[in-house]
C-alpha cells in the first residue's frame, strides 16, 4: 500500500472494475429476497448536482448494504425527457441564434432536438459512476424510448377507455414565453410588490356605486359581475342589483358568493372568469360568461377593442386613466403580495379558459389514500405522510396536456366530422365513420404523466417480463419533498391502478441541502455548489460521507467540515491497516487472547448492530458518526496503540486482520472505494469487498463490551485535568499505551471535581424538564443521559 492514500485514481479505477465484472448487474433469476430502488430519473440534458449526490449516496448506501446482505438488488439507472425544461432549454439555444422552437416547424424541431441531445445529453450518467453510484447501468432507460413510449400509450388509453380522460375549456395556468399550460405543482409563487387601484363602479339605476379593489385594471374588460359575501351587511341590499362595469360600460350583476374574502380591499370582488381561477369556479357555479381579453401572449387580445396589442401594464394604465377622467378612481396603494410564475423559465403565469385535456382524478385518488393510511405505504419523515394526504384527499383534475413539441403526442385522432378515435398507434381509418382522413392532436402529455409510469414501465410493462415479475413491487423510493405531489402520489395510483400493487413500500423524503449562507441552492443564481468541487479535491467516499452526516435535519447547510471529516476518516482508516500490513500479513482468524482484542470484537459487533437499526430506520447521519467513532477512536486510537507491543505475535495480527474485516464491510456501503483498495491488500482474499456477505452476529464476545470503560475514564480525565485515578492490571497497561502519560498526575483533583458536580446538576436539571425530554429529539435527550452517565462515573472515579 502507498504511504499516502490519493482517492482519485483509486476511485476510478474500481469504478471500472466493479461495472466489467458485472458486480452491479441485477439478475431476476439469482436467489434471495429483492431490494429495488428506482433513481429518479434525472433530465436527459442535466448534470450532476450536490443535490444528486446527496440522493445518491442515500440510495447507494441501501443498496451496496443490502447486497452485502444476500439480498437480490436492483437499482434502476433511466433519463426523463422532461418536456418543458428540456423545450426551455433548447429554447435558449436558439435565442442565441436568434431563432425559436417554433421557427423550425415540428419536423424540423425533431431532428433538432435529436441532434441537440446527442450533443448535451446522457453526461450525467458517467458523472453517477464518478460518485461510485452502483447502479446497473447496462439497464438505463429513457422514457422516451420505443418501449417506454409504447407504455405511455397504453397508460393514456386505459385511462380514455375508464372514462377518466375528457377534453374541456378550464382555466389553467398559462406560460406566455413557452406558449403551454401548466400544472398547479410546475408553478412557483413568488412575493412581489404591485399596486391597489380602487375603483367604483356605478349602479345601473343611478343609486350609487361599489368600490372594489384590483392589482389587475386590465382585466376589468373581461368582468362580468360584482360578487359579496352573503353575510357582509354592507353589501347585502346591493345583491340582485347590476352595476355598470368601467371602461367596457357592461351592466353585470352584484351576485353572493361565499368564496368572497370580506377582508381584501372593499370585501366587493370584481369576477373575471376568463383571468383568475377563484372567479372561474364562482363563474361557473353561477352560470357566468367566461370573457377573455389577454392572449396567449401575454397581451390583450382583439376582445380588448381599442386596448388590443398593449401590455397589461399599458392597458391598465390606459383604464385607471379612463377612471379617473370621471371620478371613477378612487385611490391607489402599495401592495405585496404572491404572484405564480412558470418554474422553469420564471415568466409570470396567465390564467386562462382553454379546452385542454385533463384525467378525473376521485377514482385514481381514493385507492392511493388508503395505501398510505393503511401503512401500505410509508413515509420518513412520517410528517409528509400528512402532508401527501391533504393533497390527495383535496385533488383536483389533473391537466396533462402541454402545447409544446417535446413529449408522447397524445394518441387522439380526429376525422373532417369530428369524430375522435383513441388508439396505441396510428389507426387506419375514424373508428366512428371509417374517414381515412385522420390529423393527430398536437398537444404532448405532461413529463409526470410519462414520469408516473416509472417503477414497472422500465421493467418491461406492459409486457409480462421476468423484470417486472422478480422486481416490481420496489423497495425505496427516495426523493424531494417538493414532488411529492408531482411524482410520488402519481406513481402510487398509477402503479395501483395498472398492476395492483404500491410502487414501493417506503417514501423517503431526504434533506434539502441549502447553500452555507443558508440560501436554496441555485445555478442561475449563483447560489448552488459545484459537486466537482468536493469530488476533486476529497473524492467521492469523503463525500459520500460527508453528505449523509448532515442529513439529521430537514435543511442543512452545506459545508465543506463534514466533507473534510470523510477525508480524515479515510486516511486513518488506510494508515491503520498499512501499519498492520507492515508488521507482516498473516490469514484473518480471530484468536483474542487480551481483553483489548475481545473489547474490539465487541464493540465492531455493537456497531453492527446498531448500523442495521440505523440503516433500517433511514438513520443515515447517525449511522456514519457511528462508524467514525468505531474506526477513528476504538479500532485506531485505541484497539491499535494497545496492541502495538505485541503486533510481531502471529496471533494478534490474525485477530486484527479479522477485526479490519469487519470493520471494512461495515463502512463499505458508505465509503466503498477505498475500503474495497484496503480489502484487496489484505491476504486470503477469495471475493470483491462489494459481494461479500454482511458480518454475522458475534455474540461470543458481547461480554467484553465495556471493558475498557475503566481505562477510557481514567483516560478523559487525565487529558482534561492531568490527574490521574487510580487504576490497576489490564486497564492501567492500556492506559499507558494508548495516553503515555507523562508527569506525576497530580492535577488539581478538587478543580475537576467541583466541575463534574456542576455539570451533573446542569444535567439532571436538563433532565428534570418534562419539556425539554417531551419536545427535543430523542437523540438529543438521549444524548444528555449519556452525558449525565458519564459525568457521574468520572465523579465516582475520582472519589466524589
Amino acid at each position: 500500500m502507498d504511504p499516502l492514500y490519493r482517492p482519485q485514481g483509486v476511485e476510478q479505477r474500481w469504478q471500472q472494475i466493479w461495472e466489467e465484472e458485472g458486480l452491479y448487474a441485477a439478475d431476476p433469476d439469482a436467489p434471495g429476497d429483492t431490494f429495488v430502488v428506482m433513481h429518479p430519473p434525472p433530465n436527459i440534458s442535466g448534470s450532476l448536482t450536490i443535490g444528486h449526490c446527496l440522493q445518491l449516496s442515500l440510495e447507494d448506501t441501501l443498496v451496496r448494504w443490502h447486497r452485502m446482505r444476500g439480498f437480490n438488488t436492483l437499482f434502476q439507472p433511466g433519463y426523463d425527457h422532461a418536456g418543458i425544461s428540456t423545450w426551455a432549454a433548447i429554447g435558449r439555444t436558439l435565442a442565441q441564434e436568434g431563432r425559436s422552437q417554433r421557427d423550425l416547424g415540428r419536423d424540423g424541431f425533431d431532428a433538432y432536438v435529436q441532434e441537440w441531445l446527442e450533443r448535451y445529453g446522457g453526461t450525467i450518467m458517467s458523472q453517477f459512476r464518478r460518485l461510485g453510484a452502483s447502479l446497473d447501468y447496462r439497464r438505463t432507460r429513457f422514457t422516451m424510448d420505443e418501449r417506454y413510449y409504447s407504455a405511455v400509450m397504453r397508460w393514456f388509453v386505459h385511462l380514455y377507455e375508464r372514462g377518466w380522460i375528457y377534453r374541456a375549456s378550464r382555466i389553467v395556468n398559462w406560460c406566455p414565453r413557452d406558449r403551454t399550460a401548466l400544472s398547479d405543482l410546475e408553478v412557483e409563487h413568488e412575493d412581489e410588490d404591485d399596486t391597489l387601484s380602487y375603483v367604483r363602479y356605478p349602479l345601473a339605476d343611478g343609486s350609487g356605486h361599489v368600490t372594489i379593489a384590483t392589482v389587475r385594471p386590465a382585466t376589468i374588460l373581461a368582468d362580468v359581475a360584482i360578487a359579496v359575501h352573503p353575510g357582509d351587511e354592507r353589501y347585502r341590499d346591493l345583491v340582485g342589483k347590476e352595476v355598470v362595469v368601467p371602461f367596457v360600460e357592461r351592466r353585470v350583476p352584484v351576485i353572493a358568493d361565499e368564496r368572497v374574502e370580506r377582508e381584501f380591499g372593499t370585501g366587493a370582488l370584481k369576477v373575471t372568469p376568463g383571468h383568475d381561477p377563484t372567479d372561474f369556479e364562482i363563474g361557473r357555479d353561477h352560470g357566468l360568461p367566461e370573457l377573455a381579453v389577454i392572449g396567449p401572449h401575454g397581451l390583450m387580445n382583439d376582445a380588448a377593442g381599442e386596448l388590443a396589442g398593449l401590455t397589461q401594464e399599458e392597458a391598465g394604465l390606459r383604464v385607471l386613466e379612463w377612471a379617473a377622467e370621471r371620478g371613477l378612481l378612487e385611490k391607489r396603494e402599495n401592495y405585496r403580495h404572491s404572484v405564480g410564475h412558470c418554474q422553469r423559465c420564471h415568466t409570470r403565469v396567465e390564467p386562462l379558459v382553454m379546452p385542454q385535456w385533463w384525467v378525473a382524478m376521485d377514482e385514481l385518488a381514493a385507492p392511493a389514500i388508503a395505501a398510505v393510511k393503511e401503512g401500505r405505504v410509508r413515509f420518513t419523515p412520517e410528517r409528509f405522510a400528512r402532508v401527501y394526504l391533504d393533497w390527495m384527499e383535496n385533488i383536483r383534475p389533473w391537466c396533462i396536456s402541454r402545447q409544446i413539441w417535446w413529449g408522447h403526442r397524445i394518441p387522439v385522432w380526429c376525422c373532417p366530422d369530428g369524430h375522435l378515435t383513441v388508439a396505441e398507434s396510428e389507426p387506419q381509418a375514424c373508428a366512428e365513420c371509417g374517414s381515412a382522413e385522420l390529423r393527430q392532436e398536437e398537444d404532448v402529455l405532461d413529463t409526470w404523466f410519462s414520469s408516473a409510469l416509472y417503477p414497472f414501465a422500465t421493467l418491461g410493462w406492459p409486457e409480462e417480463t421476468p423484470e417486472l415479475a422478480r422486481y416490481y413491487p420496489g423497495s425505496v423510493l427516495t426523493t424531494a419533498r417538493d414532488i411529492i405531489f408531482l411524482w410520488v402520489a402519481r406513481m402510487i395510483f398509477s402503479g395501483l391502478e395498472l398492476i395492483g400493487e404500491e410502487p414501493f413500500a417506503d417514501a423517503l423524503i431526504h434533506s434539502t441541502l441549502l447553500n452555507p449562507d443558508g440560501r436554496r441552492m441555485s445555478r442561475t443564481l449563483g447560489t448552488g455548489i459545484d459537486p466537482e468541487e468536493a469530488l476533486e479535491p476529497y473524492g467521492a467516499d469523503a463525500t459520500r460521507y460527508g453528505l449523509l452526516k448532515v442529513t439529521s435535519s430537514q435543511d442543512p447547510r452545506f459545508s465543506f467540515g463534514t466533507i473534510e471529516e470523510g477525508r480524515k476518516l479515510a486516511n486513518k482508516l488506510w494508515n491503520a491497516s498499512r501499519l498492520l500490513l507492515m508488521a507482516g500479513a498473516v490469514a484473518p482468524e480471530a484468536r483474542p487472547s487480551s481483553i483489548e482484542e475481545r473489547w474490539i470484537l465487541a464493540r465492531i459487533d455493537a456497531t453492527r448492530a446498531e448500523l442495521d437499526a440505523d440503516l433500517a430506520g433511514f438513520d443515515f447521519a447517525h449511522g456514519v458518526e457511528r462508524l467514525y467513532h468505531v474506526t477513528f477512536d476504538d479500532f485506531c486510537d485505541w484497539y491499535l496503540e494497545s496492541i502495538k507491543p505485541r503486533l510481531d505475535e502471529e496471533d494478534v495480527r490474525a485477530t486484527a486482520f479479522a477485526a479490519l474485516e469487519q470493520l471494512l464491510k461495515l463502512l463499505h456501503p458508505v465509503m466503498p472505494h477505498v475500503t474495497e483498495e484496503i480489502w484487496t491488500n489484505l491476504p486470503s482474499r477469495e471475493t470483491r469487498l462489494i459481494v461479500a456477505p454482511w458480518p454475522d452476529p458475534q455474540p461470543a464476545f458481547a461480554a467484553d463490551l465495556h471493558a475498557l470503560d475503566e481505562a477510557q475514564t481514567a483516560a478523559r480525565i487525565y487529558r482534561r485535568s492531568g490527574v490521574r485515578i487510580e487504576i490497576g492490571g489490564d486497564s492501567l497497561r492500556i492506559f499507558e499505551a494508548v495516553v503515555r502519560p507523562t508527569g506525576d498526575g497530580q492535577g488539581d483533583v478538587e478543580a475537576e471535581r467541583g466541575r463534574l458536580r456542576k455539570e451533573v446538576e446542569r444535567s439532571e436539571r436538563m433532565l428534570a424538564n418534562e419539556k425539554f425530554v417531551a419536545n427535543a429529539a430523542p437523540e438529543v435527550v438521549e444524548g444528555e443521559r449519556e452525558k449525565l452517565e458519564q459525568y457521574r462515573a468520572e465523579l465516582d472515579a475520582l472519589g466524589n
